[in-house]
């Protein structure tokens, strides 16, 4: 069998993703295995995608293998699929999987999003593996290793694939009007970050609306005229000081012009299941702050042209990117249903919040994806440096086993309740125990009242 590894790590052959499919080209040596370098080689590709169609058309099946790169495959690789589906490859009928590294943030969403776009091509996908950075390093990585492509093997051979999760249908955008505004009037300073195109009137239509209705004055930054210089190389070159090794000067535009706002609208048209490659390149280039949250307690919007409502997937990374930089996400207005209602309010929440300081609490999405933060960082907290000060600072490492005394209470009550003769005096005595703070509370706020 002819079988492809799609490299989407910019790191090329020093990949330690790809390191895992040599292992497995060293097992299975019966198969014809081929490396195809697509993250290290997008811009040649962007010239001349022969070398790589020539490789996808040959292939029986193909495996995308990746570093998750914030929420998703790195840009090059995302840019790599964009050029497939540009150049109209037929790949239909053909096997696909795909296998990921990372410490398990929000690797759901780069694989969901890999599918997607599988399914899309016409690829009979085969559900992929997510493992951990070291796994190959450890027996039972190795194992799982094998596990996996046995069974890739076992599905090809039995017709065995995923069903499509996601059939798009053709977007029906409803008109946006925008009505006149006097902006000079207007204080305050929101940017409106978007990948406009010239000929995506309807999403310029929602910017301008918004634009106009909102009660504060707006700045209009489009990612796709800023001069990048590539995609982020996951070099850590960042990881102490903060500074990119590119210089294009993206690190201090995005400090110094974007994240000094007061809020950020972005604003994109759905591509391939995302917010297309620009939006992923300006993405992973953020890097440059490593795992900072640094616009905390900042809110945020969305205007986005296209079937939302259909993008699971895209709503979960939107959703989580919010929670995980405890940014109050004050809505996604789309040009489904009643744009202009829906970007009308959309404004009146940004105001809101910013009027009130309004930041709710995180939900799952943040929490856990925070957790697997906090542990990595201090872990790594001798090259994080940047990151575990400002860990250290916001209060981040959490630890429970810090609270000793919560720890030494729960293993008394937890004493006493395993002893039903003592849990049978005790009735109720525990939950109105439990309950007692919350009545000082309550009883506090009627005598205020009072």
């Amino acid at each position: 069998m002819n079988i492809l590894v799609v490299n989407g790590s910019p790191k090329g052959q020093y990949s330690v993703t790809l390191q895992t499919m040599n292992y497995l080209m060293k097992l299975y040596g019966e198969h014809n295995f081929e490396v195809l370098h697509a993250g290290q080689r997008i811009k040649v590709l962007e010239r001349d995608f022969t070398p790589a169609k020539q490789a996808l058309e040959k292939a029986d099946l193909i495996i995308f293998s990746y570093p998750v790169y914030t929420f998703i495959a790195p840009y090059q690789l995302h840019r790599f699929i964009e050029i497939i589906k540009e150049n109209g490859i037929d790949l239909k009928g053909k096997a696909a999987t795909q296998f990921s590294t990372s410490k398990h943030f929000y690797d759901v969403t780069a694989h969901r999003y890999v599918e997607d776009n599988c399914c899309d091509l016409g690829l009979n996908y085969v559900r992929g593996l997510s493992a951990d950075m070291d796994d190959l390093l450890t027996e039972k990585g190795q194992k799982e290793a094998r596990d996996f492509f046995e069974y890739v093997l076992f599905c090809m051979k039995n017709g065995i694939y995923e069903k499509c999760r996601v059939n798009p249908t053709e977007p029906k955008h409803v008109k946006v009007t925008v009505p006149h505004c006097n902006i000079t009037e207007k204080e305050g300073d929101i940017v409106v970050l978007t990948n406009c195109e010239s000929k995506d009137t309807q999403l310029q239509s929602m910017i301008n609306r918004f634009c106009s209705v909102s009660k504060r004055k707006t700045r209009i930054i489009n990612i796709a005229e800023y001069e990048f210089k590539g995609g982020c190389l996951g070099c850590l070159n960042c990881a102490s000081s903060g500074k990119c090794v590119y210089k294009d000067g993206f690190d201090e535009f995005l400090r110094g012009t974007i994240q000094t706002a007061q809020a950020i609208v972005i604003a994109f048209s759905i591509k391939d299941h995302s917010m297309g490659a620009n939006f992923k390149l300006y993405d992973d280039r953020q890097f440059c702050n490593g795992h900072r949250a640094v616009t905390m307690g900042m809110p945020m919007g969305y205007l986005v042209s296209g079937n939302y409502s259909e993008e699971f997937n895209l709503q979960m990374i939107i959703e989580g990117r919010a929670e995980v930089g405890n940014n109050f996400l004050a809505g996604v207005a789309t040009d489904e249903v009643s744009p202009d209602t829906e970007i009308d309010k959309l404004a009146d929440r940004l105001e809101y919040a910013l009027e009130n300081g309004y930041v709710p609490p995180q939900n799952f999405y943040g929490v856990g994806g925070m957790k697997i933060f906090r542990d990595l960082i201090w872990l790594m907290q001798g090259m994080m440096k940047a990151d575990h000060k400002f860990y250290k600072a916001h209060g981040q490492y959490d630890f429970p086993q810090k609270k000793r005394g919560t720890m030494i209470m729960m293993k008394f009550l937890g004493s006493l309740v395993s002893n039903p003769k003592i849990k049978a005096k005790m009735g109720n005595a525990m939950t109105e125990g439990m309950l007692m703070p919350y009545k000082k509370l309550l009883d506090k706020v009627d005598s205020q009242k009072k």
